[in-house]
C-alpha cells in the first residue's frame, strides 16, 4: 500500500517521516559532462536545463513520493510501480520508458546478506531514477564511476553499469557459499568434528534465499536486453555490457543450483551418518544383552527361594557356577567373534 505523498518542499527536515528524500543526482551536459546536483534543484526544476539527469531517491521519504506523483512527469502507474511494498526482478517496457526492478546483495553491517534489496529504476532516454529503502552499494559504485569521469554516456549506459555493479557485488558473496560448502564437506570427512543438521538446515535457507531472486533476475535482464535493443535504448556497447550481465547472472543462478544439491547431500550424509551411529550403538547393547542373557537366567533360576536347589550345601557350588558362566560367556563371545557379529 501506497501512502498519501507529503507536499513536495526544499527542506529535507520537512519530511513527514523524517528520511532525506535525496540521496544523490547528477546531471549531464551534451559533452557528458556530470555536474552533482541537490534536492533544490530537482523540486525547483532546475534540473530541466540538462539533456541528461540521474536521480537516486529514497523509496520511503514522503518528499520523494510526492515529487514522483506531482513533478516527475512520469504517470501514476508507473509511479505506484516505482513504489510498492514487494516486488521481484523484471524489466517492463511503459510508454517512452522502461520500469526495472532489480536486487543486490544486503552488504549493511547487521543486516542478513540474503535479505537482498530491491533497486527499483524508471529510464527514458533522459531520465534514470533509481529508488531503493535500504542503502544499495552498487549505486555508490557507480556514482564513483562518475565523479572518476567515466560516466556512461547514455542512460541505457547508466543502466547496464547498475546491472554489472550489482552482478559485482553478488559474485563474491555467492562464491564464500560455493567455499563455505567445501567446509561443510571436509568437517563431515573429519570425525572428531560434529555438523549439526540446524547449522546445514540455516545454510539452505539462506542459499534459497539468494536463489529466490537471482533466477528472476536473469530473466529480467534478458528482458530488459531484448526490449531495450528493439527500442534503440541502448547502443550495441550497452547491449554487449548487459549480456554479459546476463550471462555472469546465470552462472550465478548455477551455482546456487549446485550448492543447493551439494548441501542437501551433505544434510543426508548426515543423517545416514547418525542413523549409523545410532544402529552401530543398539547393536552393541544387543550383543551384551545376548551375552548376559544366559547368565541373568541362571542367576534368576538358582536365587529362586525354594528347596531343592542344588550345591546349596557344597562348598564348591559357587565356584563351579561361576566358572560355568564364565564358560558359557566365552563360546558365546567366539561364536559372535566366528559369525563376524563382533
Amino acid at each position: 500500500m501506497i501512502i498519501e505523498p507529503a507536499p513536495v518542499t526544499n527542506a529535507d527536515s520537512d519530511d513527514v517521516l523524517g528520511i532525506d528524500p535525496f540521496l544523490f543526482g547528477f546531471g549531464f551536459a551534451a559533452d557528458g559532462t556530470a555536474t552533482p546536483l541537490k534536492w533544490e534543484d530537482v523540486i525547483s526544476g532546475d534540473v530541466a536545463a540538462y539533456p541528461r539527469m540521474w536521480l537516486h531517491l529514497n523509496r520511503l521519504s514522503r518528499q520523494a513520493q510526492g515529487w514522483l506523483y506531482r513533478k516527475s512527469g512520469i504517470d501514476k502507474v508507473a509511479v505506484q510501480s516505482l513504489l510498492q511494498q514487494e516486488t521481484r526482478p523484471r524489466s517492463t517496457r511503459h510508454g517512452t520508458g522502461f520500469l526495472i526492478n532489480l536486487r543486490g546483495v544486503n552488504l549493511n553491517a547487521g543486516e542478513a546478506l540474503e535479505d537482498m534489496i530491491a533497486l527499483r529504476m524508471w529510464a527514458s532516454e533522459g531520465v534514470l531514477i533509481t529508488l531503493r529503502s535500504r542503502r544499495v552499494q552498487a549505486a555508490r559504485d557507480v556514482e564513483a564511476l562518475i565523479k572518476a569521469g567515466e560516466a556512461p554516456a547514455s542512460t541505457g549506459g547508466l543502466v547496464a553499469a547498475l546491472a554489472n555493479a550489482l552482478t559485482d557485488r553478488m559474485e563474491p558473496e555467492i562464491a564464500a557459499f560455493d567455499e563455505q560448502c567445501d567446509g561443510f564437506e571436509d568437517e563431515i570427512l573429519d570425525p572428531a568434528i560434529r555438523l549439526g543438521r540446524a547449522t546445514l538446515s540455516e545454510f539452505r535457507r539462506k542459499v534459497l534465499a539468494l536463489r529466490r531472486y537471482i533466477v528472476p533476475q536473469r530473466e529480467a535482464l534478458a528482458q530488459l536486453v531484448r526490449e531495450g535493443s528493439a527500442a534503440g535504448f541502448f547502443t550495441d556497447t550497452d547491449v554487449l555490457y548487459l549480456r554479459e550481465s546476463v550471462d555472469r547472472v546465470t552462472r550465478l543462478a548455477e551455482d546456487l543450483d549446485a550448492i543447493r544439491e551439494r548441501s542437501i547431500v551433505l544434510q543426508e550424509q548426515v543423517m545416514e551418518e547418525r542413523s549409523d551411529m545410532m544402529n552401530q550403538r543398539l547393536f552393541v547393547l544387543s550383543i551384551l544383552s545376548a551375552v548376559f542373557l544366559p547368565i541373568s537366567f541362571v542367576t534368576g533360576l538358582f536365587g529362586v527361594n525354594v528347596g531343592g536347589v542344588p550345591g546349596v550345601n557344597s562348598p564348591m557350588a559357587f565356584a563351579v557356577l561361576v566358572g560355568s558362566l564364565a564358560l558359557a560367556t566365552g563360546i558365546m563371545l567366539a561364536i559372535f567373534r566366528w559369525r563376524r557379529w563382533i
